[in-house]
């Protein structure tokens, strides 16, 4: 993931800043409680197409 375009992205729903999961190739928005999927190396920006996590996963992106 380019980190320049990491620093631009925000999440669509809570418009905070992502966390980049490269084992998963995700970008997850800790506040929205959402995994954006990254295809092909292109974020899927869409709440629709995010992937809702639950507190315990969320716990390891949390500072």
């Amino acid at each position: 993931m380019n980190k320049k375009l990491l620093e631009i992205l925000v999440c669509p729903q809570s418009k905070e800043a992502l966390v980049y999961d490269e084992a998963k190739q995700e970008l997850i928005s800790v506040g929205a409680k959402l995994a954006y999927p990254i295809k092909e190396g292109i974020p899927v920006m869409l709440v629709d197409e995010a992937r809702v996590m639950d507190e315990v996963e969320l716990e390891k992106y949390r500072p």
